[in-house]
């Protein structure tokens, strides 16, 4: 387990997915080898072993490990920016193609659900979108209003509705969707992955990537303890891909989420979804718990990854919302946090690598990794073994949009931002004065060191500059974890990598002896 998962716990960590997953070894040999074992790398694994291909799936850590564990695993295909807002940037032919498909990840669960019998408490319920708070009713009836158009105009099932079960809100004007869906990610993939098993698929953990070659004939992936995959395609799928330097990364922007469990007495609240309309919006969903009590799930406080250090305060604001909404709530279970890869224009990139023929990615969640997930399993068995797909033209990696130039414009600041910082004065005076869980930047001649002291009393210093293309990174308190803000690889306290597109460690860096002034 690494610092970061000790740090915080999402409600699905205590379930293991293929715990005795070994590391990756000598000369092995695929049809396919998937780099990353989360949603979207065991569906792809899935779909083509099911299709008969011989599959290899590698991950630098546990298998689903990543931020498919940090989810709140709403399956709401219904777009997490607005359907309004897709359709305003795509088009309307392309939001119906979104919706169709992101409908078609969530039945493909279900039938998957269905099929093996997985107890992972699937379940189809209502989704409302409602008010932020503070809204006045006429703004927020006419924003609903263009929220129902655009679901009519993209194919999704919408009407309007009348309060939803939050005080304050009982009589409050609201959308509803039908057949959203939820369920527990992990017991979910536990089961995928055994499958994938039986179908001579090959899982390895502990197994960082370091190198991707290809060629017209087809791919190699080298990995950290040695192993060498030969393949004829490849699939990265590692929440931010690590075979690409620029081309992707400077289309996305990395965003941390934080979410929140309570306790809560079973039927005090119908089992549906809710997010309301407030930037950044919150989102709340019920999960079954033993005996007579369930869970309830909040989530929202979003910011931009490695621009605040502030996520007590963050979790107090959720809380304190929650608690204002459902009184009856009973005590936190857990707190936890991810990051999500936000896309110019609301879709993932899913497809072939424009620069590599047999090279494929999955990335750019934005908002919904588990739908996104499931989809890139269905979109890559069809681009691998037929060649194409029906969907393949709105997640294309390679495509552009002049709509979101101003999108594109204001997500890159950050990267200018970032290198301007390296002008700005220490964040620490010494390291001797860290305390246990601190951690920050500190000046030494012409270097940015990154210092830490781990809550056992560990002290680490590296260089605080990110491995992938030089940003600067910032302490992640809450995750006791280093955070870039540029792309969104985020490093351990001992500088190893947790999350890519870096591939190589913070480098080793010695801690400034403090000198001693003579009194004369």
């Amino acid at each position: 387990m690494n610092a970061r998962d000790e740090a915080t716990r999402s409600l699905w960590m205590r379930v293991e997915v293929l715990p005795d997953a070994s590391a990756a070894e000598g000369a092995l040999t695929a049809d396919t080898v998937i780099v990353g074992s989360g949603i979207a790398g065991l569906s792809a694994a899935y779909e083509l072993a099911a299709a008969g291909q011989k599959v290899i799936v590698v991950d630098r850590g546990s298998i689903a490990g990543g931020m498919t564990s940090r989810t709140t695993a709403h399956l709401a295909p219904i777009c997490d920016d607005t359907i309004s807002s897709l359709i305003d940037l795509r088009g309307e032919e392309m939001a119906r193609l979104f919706q169709q498909s992101q409908e078609a990840a969530v039945d493909r669960i279900e039938a998957i659900v269905d099929e093996l019998g997985i107890d992972c408490a699937f379940r189809r319920l209502d989704g409302f979108l409602f008010p932020a708070e503070g809204m006045k009713r006429e703004e927020a009836k006419k924003q609903l209003d263009k929220e129902l158009e655009a679901a009519h105009k993209a194919g999704a099932a919408a009407e309007h509705a009348k309060g939803v079960p939050f005080v304050a809100f009982k009589t409050a004007p609201a959308l509803r969707y039908p057949r959203q869906a939820t369920f527990h990610p992990l017991k979910y993939l536990q089961a995928v992955a055994r499958v994938v098993v039986d179908n001579r698929g090959r899982l390895f953990a502990n197994s960082p990537v370091v190198r991707i070659e290809a060629s017209s004939q087809g791919v190699e992936v080298h990995t950290q303890n040695g192993a060498r995959i030969a393949a004829s395609h490849a699939i990265v799928a590692t929440n931010s891909p690590i075979n690409k330097r620029v081309e992707l990364h400077s289309k996305m922007a990395p965003y941390r989420t934080y979410a929140m469990a309570f306790s809560i007495a079973r039927d005090t609240l119908p089992d549906a979804l809710y997010w309301d309309m407030a930037d950044p919006y919150h989102y709340v969903r019920l999960h079954p718990g033993s005996g007579e009590g369930d869970y309830l799930i909040v989530g929202g406080e979003d910011h931009k990854s490695g621009e605040a250090d502030d996520g007590d305060e963050r979790f107090g604001r959720l809380e304190a919302w929650i608690r204002k909404l459902v009184p009856e709530l009973g005590k936190e279970a857990h707190r936890w946090s991810g990051q999500v890869m936000t896309t110019l224009d609301h879709c993932g990139y899913i497809g072939r690598d424009p620069d590599e023929e047999r090279v494929f990615v999955v990335t750019g969640d934005s908002g919904q990794g588990i739908t996104h997930g499931a989809l890139a399993g269905l979109l890559l068995r069809n681009l691998i073994v037929s060649g194409s797909s029906p969907w393949e033209s709105v997640y294309d990696p390679s495509r552009k949009s002049a709509k979101a130039i101003g999108t594109y414009i204001s997500e890159n600041v950050t990267a200018i931002k970032n290198f301007a910082e390296y002008l700005l004065p220490s964040e620490l005076k010494s390291v001797e004065a860290l305390q246990p869980g601190e951690g920050g930047i500190l000046i030494h001649g012409l270097k940015r060191l990154a210092a830490c002291r781990e809550r056992d009393g560990t002290l680490h210093v590296r260089s605080g500059v990110c491995t992938h293309l030089g940003c600067h990174v910032n302490w992640n308190s809450t995750e006791q974890c280093w955070d870039c803000p540029c792309h969104g690889s985020q490093f351990a306290p001992d500088g190893a990598v947790l999350n890519g597109p870096a591939l190589s460690p913070l480098e080793t860096a010695e801690a400034p002896v403090e000198r001693k002034r003579r009194h004369g």
